[in-house]
């Protein structure tokens, strides 16, 4: 069984903030110019209690500048909340140990090459890949020698950010990033769910084959020029949750449950608690969450299992309503 488009998409969209945000793809971003009409709708949903509550927001890890300015609701949400949550907090975004933590994760012990650990078939499509994109591996500062150093999921994981950012999507850009700084610039507190050794750890626990498997259909979407993760962003703007899921989410959750259970359920379970700890806290102090958009979708997501505990949940999208309303 081989990991499809749509499970890298799942992966990344549920793992990735590390990843998106790790201080390298957005040097050689390319800002294409796109047809984007009006504000995103958002993936946003209110959670309340008898005294305060949770706007939580669906992210999209990296963006386009015609995906700004965000909709009224999300600005709104931004405004009310006297904190902002994010899956790891912005000073650990900004560590410059961030992105040297993933590089020595990434790395394979001295002597080994990348050659070793994957078949032939692969060794010569990376080949081709390192060749017709030794522009950008100038631009991270690296050569097709070095790039050959790295674990099959390091790899996978700059190829498919190169070609995101070809695309014109940007982690600069991406949503975390955007509320990280505002966050920072208003005074609002800040916190993390989790720490960026968790999150690395999710690529670096990955199994040999899963991790050829990554690398293989990495190089694959290279080819065929990102059509996947345009309808992924696509869909994100469109604000439609049921298409996320139905494209992303289920497949992913279907032929990989061990991998969907660790990346996904596990971390939305152990995030559980620090959200209701806020929720049951005296006051009135709201809090925004900024979390991957996989992470609120489906019976497994953040949503419903706040949803099953008795907390009022309610969809905030103001673009919702007119559709519903439209004749």
């Amino acid at each position: 069984m081989r990991v499809s488009r749509a499970h890298i998409a799942a992966f990344l969209a549920a793992a990735a903030t590390t990843a998106a945000l790790f201080g390298m793809a957005h040097l050689w971003a390319a800002k294409r110019a796109t047809s984007a009409s009006g504000p995103p709708v958002p993936l946003l949903w209110k959670v309340s209690d008898a005294d305060n509550s949770l706007y939580l927001l669906g992210s999209f890890h990296l963006l386009k500048r015609e995906d700004y300015p965000l909709s009224a609701d999300v600005d709104a949400a931004f405004r009310d909340a006297e904190a902002v949550v994010f899956e790891l907090s912005p000073d650990e975004l900004a560590s410059p140990e961030l992105s040297l933590a993933m590089a020595r994760a990434g790395t394979l012990p001295a002597g080994e090459t990348i050659d070793a650990r994957v078949p032939p078939t692969t060794a010569r499509a990376l080949t081709r890949w390192l060749d017709a994109n030794d522009a950008a591996l100038s631009a991270m500062g690296f050569d097709a020698q070095t790039f050959r150093r790295f674990e099959p999921w390091y790899a996978g994981l700059l190829i498919s950010l190169t070609e995101m950012s070809a695309l014109g999507l940007d982690p600069a850009l991406g949503l975390d990033q955007h509320f990280s700084e505002r966050a920072v610039a208003s005074g609002k507190p800040t916190a993390g769910l989790e720490r960026a050794a968790e999150q690395i750890a999710l690529f670096d626990g990955m199994s040999a084959m899963e991790q050829v498997q990554f690398l293989d259909e990495a190089l694959a979407a290279a080819d065929e020029g990102g059509g996947d993760t345009l309808k992924m962003h696509a869909d994100w703007r469109n604000g439609d949750a049921d298409a996320l899921w139905r494209d992303m989410a289920a497949e992913f959750r279907r032929d990989y449950p061990d991998l969907y259970r660790r990346i996904n359920v596990a971390r939305n379970d152990a995030w559980m608690p620090k959200l209701e700890d806020r929720l049951k806290r005296g006051g009135d102090d709201d809090t925004l969450v900024v979390v991957g958009s996989l992470h609120l979708l489906g019976d497994d997501g953040v949503v419903e299992k706040l949803r099953a505990k008795g907390y009022e949940v309610t969809r905030l999208c103001a673009a919702c309503a007119k559709r519903s309303s439209a004749p």
